[in-house]
């Protein structure tokens, strides 16, 4: 980020939404605005996500449990358990699509909205989330400097799942995945992954950011399943086989 003075902000302390027995404490960017995708693409090299327009990374007293999870997409080779997935989804006539986020049109977003709407109903029903609202789903579809784009998820020709993306200049992160409740048989978190990793492959991406993976939250056991990975701690990236 040569020439370029961030600056950084601290929430205050709040109870851990993935550790109750922890407290939350985040470092966000506050300057300068607007950000440019360039400096993203370096920062979340550097354990930071972004939600909507924000850039944040945890920066907790007492816990350093979130560690961001990348695949080297060269490197990644499907496991039995993830071939099984894939050709339990082929089979049944699943595929994926991409498209860019903003060139969503009024009927697009309304069958966007419905799925959305059902995951938060049978997935966080218990979550501050529930119900699911426009302001939601609009926060994770816009930025006003990040590519976005929609990794959608079809069995024949019905709308299955979505995960958003940010396109970043040499990698994709996946930054949040629904999918309707018919289709969890087909485990289509996992599916999404292997569909964007393949497509990755296929557009000479380095990378696939998977978010945080937290040790002690069981809803994220999921991204450690996917090796070689890399985990960000202590200031550096570690080599999962």
């Amino acid at each position: 980020m040569e020439n370029i003075a961030l600056q950084f902000g601290l929430t205050q302390p709040t109870t851990c939404s993935y550790l109750p027995e922890q407290q939350e404490q985040l470092a966000v960017l506050i300057g300068p605005e607007p950000i440019e995708a360039d400096t993203y693409s370096q920062l979340i090299a550097y354990n930071f996500r972004r939600s909507g327009d924000q850039i944040y990374r945890p920066h907790c007293a007492a816990c350093s449990a979130c560690q961001s999870l990348r695949i080297l997409v060269s490197d990644f080779q499907p496991s039995a358990a993830q071939r099984r997935i894939l050709n339990k989804a082929q089979r049944e006539h699943w595929h994926y699509q991409l498209s860019d986020a903003p060139q969503i049109d009024s009927a697009e977003y309304t069958e966007l909205f419905t799925l959305f709407s059902r995951y938060i109903a049978f997935k966080h029903a218990d979550s501050v989330m529930f119900p699911a609202t426009d302001e939601q789903l609009h926060s994770l579809l816009h930025s006003h400097w990040q590519p976005i784009r929609l990794l959608k998820l079809y069995q024949a020709d019905v709308l299955m799942a979505v995960s958003i993306i940010d396109d970043l200049s040499d990698s994709f992160s996946a930054v949040y995945t629904f999918f309707a409740a018919e289709g969890a048989r087909f485990s289509p978190g996992k599916l999404a992954i292997l569909y964007l990793l393949d497509f990755a492959a296929t557009t000479d991406r380095r990378f696939v950011y998977l978010g945080y993976q937290i040790e002690g939250c069981q809803k994220m056991a999921y991204k450690s399943e996917f090796r070689p990975h890399q985990r960000f701690f202590n200031g550096y990236w570690h080599s999962f086989a």
